[in-house]
Parts: C-alpha cells; structure tokens; sequence
C-alpha cells in the first residue's frame, strides 16, 4: 500500500491509490501481449486495458458511494444531482498504447461542486504516481518516496518550453505558438504534458479541439494548479466540472501560471 504525504479528507484515498496501480499492473500485462484494438463510435481507439483498467477502478470508487464518470462507462446523468463526482479515464493516451510509446496514464480525479478538488495521475510504465489536493500541494511518488513537485518560474514566454501532441497537432496550434512566440517545443502524449509543468519541466500545453472531455483533464487540472499552475480553456475561462456537456467547448491552456495571463491575452487577439 501507498500512503498519501498529506492527511487527507477523500474518502478511501488509500484503497484508490491501490487501485490505480493495479490497474496499471493489468495495463501493463495486457501492453506486453499482442492485444486487439477495436474502434468506438467516435473513431477513438479502444483496447481490452482500458476496459480491464476501468473495472479495477469503479470496483474500489464504488465503495465511496460518489457518483462516477468514466470515459469507458454509459454516462449516468444522476450524478448532476451529486455534490461530488468520480471523474476517471481508466487510459489516458490510448493511441499511445496501441503505438507503444510507453507515454500513456490512468486518471482518476474527484470533483466537488465542480472543482476539481484531487487528481491521481500513474505513469505505469515508469511506476509514477502524481497526487494532488486541493490546498495540500502536489506530489510526485517514485521508487518509494514522496517528492513535493512546482511549476518553473518562467514569466517569458519566449523561452518558454511548449509540449505538443505527438498525434493531433492542428495547423491553428502551430499558428497559436507562433503567435506567442514559442518555438521551444516538444512532443509528449497523454496527460504526460500536464505532469511535464506541474513538475517545473516545461511550460505550455495548449489545444483547440472541443475534443477533450472532463475525463481527459480533471485530475491533471488539479495537479498543475496545487504546483503552481493554471488550467482553463484557451480564453481563460475556468474548466466546469460535473457537467451535462461533458466536453470543454473553447480548447484547453495549461502553464506554468506565471505565463498565463500574458498567453490568454495574445491568444484572443487571434
């Protein structure tokens, strides 16, 4: 079992931790064998590991009685009554996995009245744990010990380092960074971006599509903003959780924090 670093108030927090990296032992069985990999209905990938992972994780978030949204699961909509929610996606990076990258993550993060108020990220194949909670921090657990993790202080954007996607980066991105003058950049998949801020080595993350869901950000948005971060959509309007509308309309922009505001603003003189 892992501890958590913080005394924490989420209910089980132990027993989830536990899950995660069974779920990402079960991944990582099925990532050596050569698995079946099946389209869904949106032309996303799917594979027997995000669905093995999926019932690890509900079997221990369950318990809590908290409602849960899954990107493996048929969505159920009374959890819009619920004052906390479950947000989880069992894979992260699932393109990842069927190219067999290694660049890929299980999320499970916690919503209360719409905030993200804890994230659990795990790297499965480098054996990582990311962990945050609101007000507590942000952590990193590798080889048995708890590092606390914080953004970098860049405040130029110029010298900043911009991770991009490996498989969707779309000619308005790259218009995007010019703009801002980024030409610092690097490709990473999965909420592997996200971890790469929130632990002071890179600064940018930024998309456009109306793609990305509650589940693709919740846990992440939560560790960035405990390490010093900000998340919101490309116009620097807060990301809303828990609700009906699962994905976010106006893109996504995760930073260091310090670069934010200054991004947001030449972002809208586009």
């Amino acid at each position: 079992m892992i501890y958590p670093p913080t005394t924490s108030k989420i209910p089980n927090l132990v027993e989830v931790m536990d899950a995660i990296i069974r779920a990402g032992e079960k991944i990582q069985d099925i990532y050596n064998t050569d698995f079946e990999v099946n389209i869904k209905d949106d032309d996303s990938p799917i594979t027997k590991a995000d669905l093995e992972s999926n019932k690890i994780l509900r079997s221990v978030l369950e318990i809590s009685g908290i409602p849960i949204l899954s990107e493996e699961d048929v969505d159920d909509k009374t959890r819009l009554g619920s004052e906390k929610v479950w947000i989880v996606d069992p894979l992260d990076g699932t393109s990842d996995f069927v190219n067999r990258t290694g660049e890929f993550t299980i999320m499970v993060g916690l919503v209360q009245n719409h905030i993200p108020v804890m994230g659990l990220i795990y790297w499965p194949i480098n054996q990582k744990l990311y962990y945050a909670e609101k007000g507590m921090g942000a952590f990193c657990y590798n080889s048995g010990i708890w590092d606390k993790i914080s953004v970098r202080e860049n405040r130029d954007l110029e010298n900043c380092l911009a991770l991009v996607s490996r498989h969707h980066l779309s000619d308005k991105e790259k218009q995007m960074l010019d703009h801002l003058g980024i030409t610092n950049t690097t490709s990473i998949g999965s909420s592997l971006k996200v971890t790469q801020i929130s632990s002071g080595m890179a600064d940018v993350y930024l998309t456009t599509t109306n793609k990305m869901q509650q589940w693709d950000t919740c846990a992440s948005n939560c560790l960035v903003s405990e390490a010093g971060g900000k998340m919101t959509d490309i116009f620097g309007n807060e990301l809303v959780y828990n609700t009906e509308n699962v994905n976010h309309q106006n893109g996504l922009l995760a930073t260091n924090g310090f670069v934010h505001d200054i991004a947001t603003a030449k972002i809208s003189e586009l």
